[in-house]
């Protein structure tokens, strides 16, 4: 039995095991595989281009916002549409039910690159045969063999209580997959009024979406736990990336995550971009979301001290 608070056995049937390597291993390679005879036959139209790009967007945004920053870590408060808004976008992503995620962020951020931690790439030692190894586990491999997971009444008791969201769990989890599946090639069928129009953007907007979605979000997991600065004191090796903080939207500031974890704001140095913080900012303008917690400069001058 683990020493980790909190798991339950993950599920070890066969059905299980076959979904999630289809789900996480094999979809976002045949996505991606099928992109380049795509664009090599058809071309790749700014139809696609648009119909990715928003789909790329909500779905980024629904995780690094909605489930990141407000439901997991709750850097601030949001009205009842807008929480319901965000936890459908972080749906779309496919990522895995709201209850799950947030309980497996939870448990990682108490045992950060620790024992406990499900998907630090350090796992396996630190030479470079183990951190090869610990890369790609952090990058997908957890998710798929991972023996024990997070018990949502241990690790996400609010969101288990919340009538709203406690039915974005696994029994809702395939519909909204079929939705973010769906979405891309009725917009580029409509959009066309043509079956190609909906085969292509089946092509870019579902399946190079999806693989690009999870594997993007991943290297929080992965790269910025291996490289990068780290200018905030932490007890974990959480680093800022700027390339993962760029495609994610700002999730890829990590140290300065790790040193905070419920600040709205992961960006805080200057020429740190934060689309998520920015868009928080604006639904705050707006009367949306309230009590947020903007990390101040005496906090994070403090934190950046005691790093050195």
């Amino acid at each position: 039995m683990s020493a980790v608070a909190g798991l339950v056995p993950a599920p070890r049937s066969a059905r299980y095991r076959i979904s999630m390597v289809v789900l996480f291993g094999a979809l976002p390679l045949i996505g991606l595989a099928v992109a380049v005879p795509a664009a090599w036959g058809w071309g790749l139209g700014w139809r696609d281009v648009g119909i990715a790009a928003v789909m790329y967007t909500i779905c980024i945004f629904g995780i690094g916002v909605g489930f990141h920053r407000l439901f997991t870590h709750r850097a601030f408060k949001a009205s009842r549409p807008l929480r319901i808004a965000l936890a459908v976008a972080g749906s779309l992503a496919m990522e895995s039910p709201l209850t799950s995620w947030v309980s497996e962020h939870r448990r990682h951020h108490k045992y950060a690159d620790r024992e406990g931690d499900p998907h630090s790439p350090w796992r396996y030692g630190e030479d470079w045969k183990g951190l090869a190894k610990g890369l790609i586990f952090a990058q997908v491999g957890w998710f798929i063999v991972g023996a024990e997971r997070a018990d949502p009444r241990h690790y996400a008791p609010d969101i288990l209580g919340d009538r709203d969201l406690r039915h974005f769990s696994m029994r809702t989890y395939a519909a909204f997959g079929a939705v973010s599946m769906l979405l891309p090639p009725l917009a580029g069928g409509l959009l066309s009024w043509s079956w190609h129009g909906a085969l292509t953007a089946f092509v870019w907007g579902s399946l190079v979406r999806y693989a690009l979605v999870h594997h993007v979000t991943w290297l929080v997991n992965s790269i910025c736990h291996t490289f990068g600065d780290r200018e905030f004191a932490t007890s974990d090796r959480a680093g800022n990336v700027r390339w993962v903080a760029l495609l994610t939207f700002g999730e890829g500031w990590h140290n300065y995550h790790h040193a905070d974890p419920t600040a709205a704001r992961h960006g805080v140095l200057k020429g740190q971009w934060d689309a998520s913080a920015r868009l928080i900012w604006l639904f705050e303008k707006f009367g949306w979301a309230f009590d947020v917690r903007w990390p101040d400069q005496q906090r994070v001058s403090a934190k950046r001290s005691a790093a050195r």
